[in-house]
């Protein structure tokens, strides 16, 4: 049987509904989903190793059903449970000589233990990041068991995220609930014995030139029996159209069982180069091809910098608004469907939530895959919440964390939408050990990548440290500050300090709840600060915590279990903090210059439209007005920058509804126009 057929039969095998598994996207292709029913079981005592849970004669008539990607702590059954639980599938496979068999994980809740065939695979820890197994030699002909136990008992010290190791009252545990389970989609590839295992893609544009470079790492891993120096070409695409360059290729052997690098570089002319912007996202496709194996990914050209205290993307300045998302959804825990990424990334879109430190982990991948392709700047972080002094001094968390963090920059660092990363969040950043931890951690990540910015989210700025190096934020390229009030005299206060670096407000914001005013001083709250940010011009973000309520079991969570901080509510649906955030975060200002009736209820209005030379404040090209009676092109323009649009308007309508329209196709902004 032909391994293409073979495919074709295991697809069929598995997957008795494909249509279903669409719902969470798998970035390997031809990968076989294990996805659909798995057996389950509680296991409260931890007797499953014990007893032998992962083995074929273990009674599969005590499991319960379950579907995979499943989130335990979301599942009505096992709702309020807390520990380790056990998932037992079977599935059939035929050995096929010279083929390496890869079983991946792109997430499970916490740590995780891995059986095949009642024999161990292996062990991981962390919750949100991605590993893999090779199991060709557990395998076998016939029907195959895979037995995983999941732990999802974070509320202890040790763990990252995980408890604090302090005596404050109802403080000890993380901020949001520890969903747990096979909470993203688990399946296999079928590789040659020497295959691609990654591809790290830098690309730097000369901005005077208009050209590039480019550099690629290809991670090659050497199962055969002999040494190798391997072949590989590559190819590159834009818009589907192969971009004619020379390599240039560093030869390498790699070694019997051993992984090596294969490094190789080439050029782009001016004619080829199309940066990454905001609103013109640009994406190339990449492929090494070696062997029979070809490995693939997008990547954008574009030049992050900072200077003067400020952002600039491709030579350019933006400040620009945006949120942070904590993945949680009622009836899905931490589980994130296509359908439900794709809502949350239009909303926060058109919310005007540009450029974000999403949350505390790393989200399903399809996030930045739309980020890529439609537009967005990101801060990607890794599990750091909170950790005190003493932990951020403990080997094994300081391990911990850099594995957590090298397997989320290994998963992303192709994304342009990804400019930061963070090494953490609200940690004692005024002590010692904090202050080590950032300088360590800052300067292990530039190691893995030196492409990125990083920075880490400070919460002690607030308490106004008296010079610079009293503080981590002296290691970071940017300031990130979660400041909560008295907005303007902490902003003046880190400009003090750090003059030459940007500032960004990685968290603020109030709760909808009554104690705070309800939903009408959220949304004024937005106005408030806005007003203050306008007149700094060293802010360049704003990044609103949180874009969606999300179950807590920390302290000050409302009686039905939600934190309400959203601009919208645990089900998506908007708040008046929405409106309030979309029209304040708009590029661009449109005013009424004048309204002519005509005959036959044909009239015509005629639009002054400003690009912010405030807050939000970017270069506005490509934009459009969408009416009811059609599409009307906005002239390009640079923050400051004004022009009058007339548009036709039909009927005897007392009002018009304007929208702005990017050319992603995303909206960006909504007004009435009164016509008299």
């Amino acid at each position: 049987m032909s391994i293409k057929k073979l495919f074709l039969v295991l697809m069929l095998l598995f997957s008795p509904n494909l249509y279903s598994f669409g719902q969470y996207k798998i970035s390997q292709p031809n990968a076989i989903p294990l996805h659909g029913e798995w057996s389950f079981a509680l296991d409260p005592a931890e007797m499953g190793q014990i007893g032998k849970w992962y083995e074929a004669k273990a009674d599969n008539n005590r499991f319960d059903k379950v579907t995979v990607p499943h989130c335990f702590s979301a599942d009505l059954r096992y709702q309020f449970y807390n520990g380790t639980v056990w998932y037992r599938k079977t599935f059939p496979w035929k050995i096929t000589s010279g083929k390496r068999i890869i079983l991946h994980f792109d997430a499970a809740y916490y740590k995780t233990n891995i059986w095949l065939n009642d024999q161990k695979v292996g062990v991981h820890e962390g919750g949100y990041t991605p590993f893999s197994f090779d199991i060709t030699d557990f395998l076998k002909d016939g029907e195959n068991l895979l037995a995983v136990s999941v732990n999802n008992d974070t509320w202890k010290v040790g763990t990252i995220p995980g408890a604090k190791d302090n005596n404050k009252i109802n403080d000890a545990f993380m901020g949001w609930v520890n969903y747990g389970g096979l909470i993203r989609p688990i399946y296999l590839t079928v590789e040659p014995e020497v295959y691609a295992d990654n591809i790290k893609i830098e690309s730097t544009p000369d901005l005077t030139k208009g050209t590039a470079n480019l550099t690629t790492k290809l991670r090659i891993k050497n199962a055969s029996k002999q040494a190798i120096s391997p072949k590989v070409n590559y190819l590159v695409q834009f818009k589907d159209k192969t971009v004619a360059l020379n390599w240039k290729t560093k030869s390498a052997t790699i070694q019997s069982g051993q992984t090596g690098i294969i490094e190789a570089e080439t050029n782009l002319s001016a004619v080829q180069v199309k940066l990454w912007n905001l609103d013109d996202p640009n994406l190339y496709q990449f492929s090494a091809i070696i062997g029979s194996d070809t490995i693939t990914s997008n990547f954008g050209i574009r030049k992050v910098e900072i200077k003067n205290a400020q952002l600039l993307l491709n030579g350019k300045s933006l400040r620009l608004g945006g949120g942070n998302r904590v993945v949680d959804y009622p009836g899905l825990g931490s589980m994130e469907p296509d359908w439900l990424v794709e809502k949350d990334f239009r909303l926060m879109k058109e919310a005007g939530m540009e450029f974000q430190r999403l949350t505390h982990y790393t989200p399903s991948e399809y996030f930045y895959d739309l980020a890529d392709k439609y537009g967005m700047l990101i801060i990607s972080e890794a599990g750091n919440w909170q950790l005190t002094p003493r932990q951020m001094d403990n080997d094994s968390m300081r391990t911990k964390f850099r594995s957590q963090f090298q397997e989320m920059a290994e998963r992303d660092w192709n994304h342009p939408s990804i400019i930061a990363y963070s090494v953490g969040n609200e940690y004692e950043s005024k002590s010692q050990p904090g202050l080590k931890w950032t300088k360590d951690m800052i300067q292990n990540a530039r190691e893995l990548d030196p492409t990125r910015l990083y920075t880490f989210a400070s919460m002690y700025l607030n308490t106004f440290p008296e010079k610079p190096e009293d503080e981590a934020s002296q290691y970071a390229d940017f300031i990130c500050t979660n400041t909560y009030g008295n907005h303007a005299k902490v902003l003046d206060h880190i400009h003090k300090l750090y003059p030459e670096k940007p500032i960004l407000i990685s968290e603020w914001g109030v709760r909808a709840d009554n104690n705070n005013g309800g939903e009408a001083a959220q949304a004024q709250h937005i106005r408030d600060v806005v007003a203050e940010v306008r007149k700094r011009p060293y802010v360049i973000g704003t990044s609103w915590w949180t874009y969606n309520d999300y179950q807590s079991r920390y302290h000050g969570t409302n009686a039905n279990g939600y934190r309400p901080w959203g601009i919208v509510g645990p089900d998506r649906s908007l708040r008046p903090a929405y409106k309030s955030h979309q029209e304040e975060m708009s590029p661009v200002i449109i005013e009424k210059v004048s309204f002519k009736t005509g005959e036959q209820g044909q009239h015509q209005l005629v639009l002054k439209l400003t690009a912010r030379a405030d807050f939000p404040s970017y270069a506005v090209k490509g934009f459009s007005l969408k009416t009811e009676n059609g599409m009307y092109s906005i002239p390009d323009l640079n923050p400051g920058d004004s022009r009058e649009v007339t548009i036709t308007v039909s009927g005897f309508d007392k009002k018009l509804l304007v929208t702005i329209m990017k050319p992603t196709g995303y909206s960006a902004g909504i007004k009435e126009i009164e016509l008299k």
